[in-house]
């Protein structure tokens, strides 16, 4: 080789070496949160937050009145007038739901509402206009899009020109009967295992359990049809129900949950979809709606 093919290699390879050391390095989900602002998080509101109370502590749950008005506001006067004090959790079947509510059988002995709703008109799915839509990249198998409204995993149709809830892991929803107007939240359900996001569009979905979903998900499956517990001593029993804007301020459980229409957020998504952890060797450069990583955390002090 020539001296001057040597120094040209040389050089070559210097300037691959220093490109190297130059170029941003891909970041991870750790990273991207890490270099998050106060901008970036957003607190709840006490109003749309309703504290499911166990024996073994709080459930806390976002509730989405863009997508369920009428279930939103049923849900808060059911609370306020201690409709589910004393009730149970009834139902916990693997890899699908846990269910709470009255569990008396006979219809003539459930207890009724005072002033709420017992049952509603479904709210299934909504306009799609006037929301600020925050779509994923990739396809869905369910919806023609997918994406994120106000930190709730949502899809939109625009031939129809409707959007909705989606079923992923930690929603809640409105438990009905065969008909669809036969739910108004007396009882309710929270998604714990696989998406069932066949169920899209079937039930109304209201809210979601933003901390806490670790109290529900470990309970005992129930050996009963559906995962339904055959003997009350199985029951969990409830406390009781909440609206975070009737505790008072010290007793409340601060939380700041990440807005889903920011860079960070895009940024996250991203990490997720080519994940770059020294784990991985194979990045699945995309990502499934429900498999998007919503963080919440305590308000830094």
């Amino acid at each position: 080789m020539s001296r001057f093919a040597l120094a040209w290699l040389l050089a070559l390879l210097a300037a691959t070496a220093a490109a190297e050391e130059t170029a941003p390095k891909p970041r991870t989900a750790a990273d991207v949160l890490a270099a998050s602002t106060p901008q970036d998080w957003r607190t709840l509101d006490p109003e749309n937050t309703v504290y499911l109370e166990l024996a073994s502590g709080r459930v806390v749950i976002e509730l989405a009145p863009a997508f369920a008005p009428k279930h939103v506001a049923n849900i808060r006067a059911l609370a306020r007038e201690n409709f589910f004090d004393g009730l149970a959790i009834v139902r916990s079947q693997d890899n699908f739901v846990v269910q709470w509510g009255d569990p008396e059988e006979d219809p003539e002995k459930k207890r009724v509402p005072r002033k709420a709703q017992r049952t509603l008109p479904a709210e299934f799915t909504r306009p799609a206009e006037g929301l600020s839509f925050v779509s994923l990249p990739d396809p869905d198998t369910y919806a023609p899009e997918v994406g994120f409204v106000n930190g709730f995993p949502a899809a939109r149709d625009s031939k129809s020109g409707t959007a909705w809830l989606a079923h992923c892991y930690g929603m809640v929803g409105a438990g009905r009967d065969e008909p669809a107007d036969s739910g108004g939240g007396t009882e309710l359900y929270v998604v714990t295992g696989h998406a069932p996001r066949q169920l899209d569009r079937n039930i109304t979905l209201l809210g979601r359990v933003v901390h806490g979903i670790e109290l529900l998900s470990i309970l005992p499956r129930g050996n009963g049809p559906l995962g339904f517990y055959e003997k009350p001593e199985q029951r969990v029993p409830i406390l009781r129900v909440r609206v975070a804007a009737d505790v008072p301020a010290a007793e409340r459980t601060p939380l700041e949950l990440l807005r889903t229409d920011t860079r960070t957020f895009a940024d996250l998504v991203e990490a997720r979809r080519n994940r770059r952890d020294t784990w991985y060797k194979v990045p699945a450069g995309r990502i499934e709606l429900c498999n998007v990583l919503l963080p919440a955390r305590k308000p830094p002090s």
